[in-house]
């Protein structure tokens, strides 16, 4: 069931705290472009280093790649998206307005996968499904999804391109380079993160459905023979990451998708649904796009982007597992997980329950009193300290000490590590000691500078 308040509250916390900020808010915004604030940009990078840890750095079999957004039109051509990546469109015949007619349908409880665009008209019509203003709607009509620009120069000579709908095809129209300059044995996979550019016609669910967005995926190249296994393989491996990130079993959903409703390119695709506030949606997939795309672009580049295998000297074109994540739907699935409201103290608090290696702020250090000069340059010297070992720790002296604690459960913040007159020798036993404090239960102990570095080191790794 769908829980409206708690994404309103999630989008409420996102933009006081400086996650995420309407796309040019000053101007009156543009639907489906949001900002990511100082916290936000933290978040998305430690789940892209992780993600990138995870899939890349941590296996010798994957090669990292970061390919051009703009791209010769060709490759669009050869991929299919030119022809045939779009959405059914209907209009609000009084105001004009664009709705995904696929959309309009589930809101009324009717599944539209499979449907044709004539079904889909059919069945709008005979449940007089109107525009969310009321009014009529034309029928359906398919929309393609790409943004057109086009570069050259001012003499009419312009070439039409498109700002790149996936990141897949470049690391197909790169596979050539690949082999050519590391010479891999198969399998091996090309990974990279990347944006993405789709104009949709209805973005909707905060930044789960944007016209930009950040993609994670890699082509991994096989056999065909091997598929079947490897498939299986790399399912259990995303299952994996999803549960590094803090994600219960429960919390995804792995949906078949049967013949007739899988893209193109493909012979057997799992998308991963995730829990969030606004339905089971998806995350992530895993496709098996056989040798679709290496062929295509063999047949319309001339190419040979066939692999030659060593031991048997024979050429053939391998077949590809693709398995991609979504890296603003990871981020959101992450603030949905972790948003917490409980009582601490006997007060009602706020707080994202973060994984510590995820979470954007490590540790905050703050005086126990701000307007006690000792204790503000002792607190400076163990800040110092602490942020040559660990950057992602923050000063915090601003208002009384439970108002900090709140603000940094708020955002977060796994530690709290305060300095007050122990640690400047009034107990001379706790000389030197400071006070860390733990964001899940408000526990609190008393430690050397030394270990708290590495209570915080150990909970990030």
């Amino acid at each position: 069931m769908a829980d409206l308040n708690l994404m309103e509250k999630i989008i409420s916390l996102a933009k006081r705290r400086g996650f995420i900020f309407p796309g040019s808010e000053i101007y009156g915004g543009l639907a489906g472009t949001y900002d990511y604030g100082p916290l936000g940009v933290a978040l998305k990078k430690n789940i892209e280093n992780a993600w990138w840890r995870h899939f890349v750095d941590s296996r010798d079999d994957m090669y990292g790649i970061d390919s051009a957004i703009l791209m010769n039109p060709k490759v669009w051509e050869a991929s299919g998206h030119v022809g045939g990546f779009s959405d059914p469109l209907v209009a609000d015949l009084k105001t004009k307005k664009r709705y995904r007619a696929d959309h309009l349908l589930e809101e009324q409880g009717v599944d539209p996968a499979g449907m044709t665009l004539e079904q889909m008209g059919e069945v709008m019509k005979e449940k007089k499904i109107k525009s969310p203003e009321g009014n009529e709607l034309s029928t359906p009509q398919q929309f393609n999804m790409m943004f057109k620009t086009s570069v050259g120069s001012v003499d009419g000579s312009d070439m039409t391109v498109y700002l790149r709908p996936e990141t897949a095809q470049g690391m197909f129209v790169n596979f050539k380079n690949i082999i050519d300059t590391f010479h891999p044995k198969l399998p091996f996979g090309i990974a990279q993160i990347g944006r993405n550019f789709r104009n949709e016609i209805a973005p909707r669910d905060f930044i789960f459905r944007v016209r930009e967005l950040e993609i994670m995926e890699f082509e991994y190249f096989l056999a065909e023979n091997a598929w079947q296994d490897t498939f299986e393989y790399w399912r259990i491996q995303m299952r994996s990451w999803f549960s590094s990130l803090g994600f219960a079993d429960d919390d995804i959903k792995e949906i078949e998708i049967p013949d007739g409703e899988r893209a193109h390119y493909s012979k057997r695709t799992v998308d991963f649904h995730f829990k969030y506030p606004h339905k089971f949606d998806e995350i992530g997939g895993l496709a098996y796009r056989t040798d679709f795309d290496l062929k295509k672009h063999i047949e319309r580049s001339g190419v040979d982007l066939r692999y030659l295998d060593q031991a048997t000297n024979e050429r053939f074109v391998p077949h590809v597992l693709e398995p991609t994540f979504g890296l603003g739907r990871h981020l959101l699935a992450v603030l949905a997980k972790s948003y917490t409201e409980d009582e601490l103290g006997g007060e009602t608090r706020v707080v994202l329950k973060f994984p510590a290696h995820l979470a954007p702020i490590k540790a905050a250090v703050f005086p126990l009193l701000k307007n006690k000069p000792e204790l503000v340059a002792k607190a400076r010297e163990v800040y110092v300290m602490l942020k040559k070992e660990i950057p992602q720790i923050v000063w915090d002296d601003n208002g009384n000490i439970g108002k900090r604690y709140r603000r940094q459960d708020e955002i977060g913040t796994p530690f709290c590590v305060t300095i007050d007159f122990d640690t400047l020798g009034e107990n001379p036993a706790l000389k030197d000691t400071v006070t860390l404090r733990w964001r899940d239960t408000g526990a609190q102990e008393r430690l050397t500078v030394s270990e708290v570095a590495e209570h915080i080191r150990s909970a990030i790794r």
